[in-house]
């Protein structure tokens, strides 16, 4: 199903309604795929790679201020057809490999198309910036069809979340103008909260072998009796 928008004053109100409907119901579907991985992990397996999650989406300013800063006309039309980052959804891990576990699981899902990734962990930004991107389209099942409608999801560590809140923090501030000491500063930064995942990701490591080194005690009889009565 195309969405098709004539220029009247209401079809332009229905079509942006019925467009943000979309994008809040691909939100929903998105963070319920993930709600069920986070209960997965809790009650099947002794670690949950996703710290937690949050999501939004873009406001009218902020869309008509994206769609004037790449020379697009002010549609709802040009709008679905040129951003991918409406609807976005962010998903913070605990490691590094987390992030691209969590990336495999969503994209192996069969009613979630990849549609483009950048890896900007491998390949960071110049400023130092690094995420998981990908986006994404889900089918949303409506009354007259099936639309398949985009979310831009960004997986990052915890230190690649601190950084990246400050790095906007900076630059809504300065409007993208700050002194140029403090974008060298921020640069060290992602290099620091770089060599910190690294460091953590080692010592959880380290933790894990340790502790399988541990043998667990035999439980007595009578908690072995308990357990038996709770398992029927």
């Amino acid at each position: 199903m195309v969405l098709k928008h004539n220029m009247t004053q209401k079809d332009d109100v229905d079509g942006w309604t019925s467009t943000m409907f979309l994008y809040n119901s691909a939100l929903k579907k998105i963070k319920v795929k993930i709600e069920i991985l986070q209960e997965e992990f809790r009650q099947l397996y002794s670690y949950n790679p996703i710290e937690h999650v949050s999501s939004r989406i873009k406001t009218p300013e902020s869309i008509v201020k994206k769609l004037h800063r790449h020379g697009k006309e002010v549609s709802v039309e040009e709008m679905v057809n040129s951003l991918n980052d409406i609807a976005g959804i962010r998903i913070i891990c605990s490691f590094t490999p987390d992030i691209y576990q969590i990336a495999e699981m969503l994209a192996n899902q069969d009613d979630i198309t990849v549609l483009s990734v950048k890896d900007y962990i491998e390949h960071p930004k110049e400023n130092g910036y690094r995420s998981y991107h990908m986006i994404v389209t889900i089918p949303i099942y409506v009354a007259t069809g099936t639309v398949q409608t985009k979310v831009e999801v960004q997986i990052r560590t915890i230190a690649m979340d601190f950084w990246a809140s400050l790095e906007h923090k900076i630059h809504y501030k300065f409007e993208g103008n700050a002194p140029a000491h403090m974008y060298s500063e921020l640069k060290n930064c992602a290099e620091i909260a770089a060599k910190l995942d690294e460091k953590m990701l080692a010592l959880n490591n380290t933790i894990i072998e340790e502790s399988a080194k541990i043998q667990p005690s035999d439980p007595s009889p009578e908690l072995e009796q308990d357990i038996e009565r709770l398992a029927i």
